[in-house]
C-alpha cells in the first residue's frame, strides 16, 4: 500500500499529543533531545501557550505520525497596526526531507500570516545550516543582519 502524502495542520490547546510527537522530531533533526524532550513543560503549560494568539504551531502528519513541523511567533508591531512572524524553529524528519515538506509548512504559514495581517516572515539560519539557507533563498530575501544574546543575569 503507497504511503499517503504528508498534510499541514495547525495545532490547537487540544493537540497536545501531536505537539509532543513534533518536538520529538525537532530533537532528533537538531540533535538536542535533552532540550526538546527531556525537560518538556507540563500539559497545562502546553494548553495554554497552544491556545494563545502569539504561538503558532503546525505539523507535517504521514501515516498519522508527524514527520516534520514548525514554530512561529506572531508579533503585534508598534509603530503601525500590522504584524510579523518569527518562525522559529523548523524541523522534518531526516528520511522525509527532500520530499517538500518543508515548503509546504511554510507555505501554510504564509497563509495564516496573511490571515492573522502579517506583512512579513522571518527567520535566522545558522551559517553552517546549508539545506536551510537554500531553502530560505529559495522562498524569500536574504539579509545580512547580526544576531546577538544578551545575558538577561
Amino acid at each position: 500500500m503507497p504511503q499517503e502524502r504528508a498534510f499541514v495542520r495547525e495545532l490547537t490547546r487540544n493537540d497536545i499529543d501531536l505537539f509532543r510527537e513534533l518536538l520529538a522530531v525537532m530533537g532528533q533533526a537538531f540533535g538536542e533531545p535533552d532540550t526538546y524532550v527531556n525537560a518538556q513543560p507540563d500539559t497545562d503549560y502546553l494548553r495554554r501557550l497552544l491556545g494563545g494568539e502569539q504561538l503558532i504551531a503546525l505539523a507535517a502528519v504521514q501515516d498519522g505520525a508527524v514527520v516534520g513541523g514548525l514554530v512561529a511567533y506572531d508579533l503585534p508591531k508598534f509603530e503601525q497596526a500590522r504584524r510579523e512572524i518569527y518562525l522559529y524553529d523548523l524541523a522534518v524528519a531526516s528520511e522525509h526531507r527532500r520530499k517538500g515538506v518543508a515548503t509546504a509548512l511554510i507555505n501554510e504559514l504564509r497563509r495564516i500570516g496573511k490571515a492573522r495581517g502579517a506583512y512579513v516572515i522571518f527567520v535566522q539560519a545558522d551559517s553552517p545550516d546549508l539545506p536551510a539557507i537554500a531553502l530560505y533563498d529559495k522562498l524569500g530575501t536574504r539579509e545580512a543582519v547580526f544576531h546577538f544574546d544578551i545575558d538577561v543575569g
